[in-house]
């Protein structure tokens, strides 16, 4: 077992560029980061800051220009089921039912048929979906379809998720239905997440820290420990401090950008 002063995650002085129709484009500039096993942090900022970059090089998706991140103290060579990723538009099959999307990863891997199918059906009652094993992505509404996707990644056996924007395309009301699910979730299973938002409120509701990231090119401009008692209530006057305080950082990066 790996020891517990070590990181489940740092990310070292990552720095990425990318070169777009022939122009260089720096997307991300020496971002260091170390996140502790069972930590859930949010990475906040606006597009173009670097946040889905940094977390596509945790993921494997993308090689570090400069600079490395290491999981568990050893480089992060390629994508992996130790880091699962959940993205914005669920990216379910969807000629597979519930029961075959979140069992494809155990599957994949060459496991025995009766395990594959009780690594499903546990991570199905989980995520509370008992009713629809046998559906189709297309018969999901939207909140169904992401806690598809997230099941899929824990059944793969995922230490880390890694969470893109998930609930940006979901209407207010289960938005915040699933920030409650996810956070129910994340307890029983002591799972790190790694949470990209632009949202102020959604960062503060979720996280124990928040990275706050600026643009031109995508920086760690700081990183607050979020001290509140959870469950949070987004309109207490402690909650409003913090909200006034992350808004005012991100609001000068604008005008930063726009000087």
């Amino acid at each position: 077992m790996s020891e517990p002063t070590v990181p489940i995650l740092d990310i070292r002085d990552v720095s990425k560029v990318f070169t777009v129709q022939g122009r260089r484009v720096e997307a991300l500039r020496g971002a260091s980061l170390a996140v502790r096993r069972g930590e859930f942090i949010c990475l906040l900022g606006a597009s173009g800051c670097g946040k889905s970059t940094l977390l596509r090089v945790v993921a494997g998706f993308e090689a570090a220009s400069e600079g490395q991140a290491l999981m568990w103290g050893k480089p992060i060579a390629g994508p992996g089921p130790s880091r699962g990723m959940v993205f914005q538009d669920y990216g379910l099959f969807p000629w597979l039912t519930v029961r075959d999307n979140i069992g494809f990863g155990p599957r994949s891997r060459g496991r025995p048929a009766a395990e594959v199918r009780e690594t499903a059906e546990r991570y199905i009652e989980l995520v509370g979906l008992q009713r629809f094993a046998d559906a189709h992505p297309h018969q999901l509404s939207g909140g169904m379809k992401q806690r598809v996707a997230i099941a899929r990644v824990l059944a793969n056996d995922a230490e880390v998720v890694l969470m893109d924007e998930p609930f940006g395309a979901l209407d207010a009301m289960t938005r915040e239905r699933l920030q409650d699910e996810l956070l129910d979730l994340w307890s029983r299973t002591g799972l790190t997440v790694l949470f990209v938002t632009h949202a102020i409120e959604e960062a503060i509701f979720l996280a124990d820290r928040v990275v706050v990231m600026s643009p031109g090119p995508g920086r760690i401009e700081a990183v607050h420990d979020i001290a509140l008692p959870r469950r949070r209530d987004v309109s207490a006057p402690d909650f409003n401090d913090v909200r006034r305080m992350l808004a005012g950082q991100l609001h000068s990066h604008h005008a930063r950008k726009a000087a």
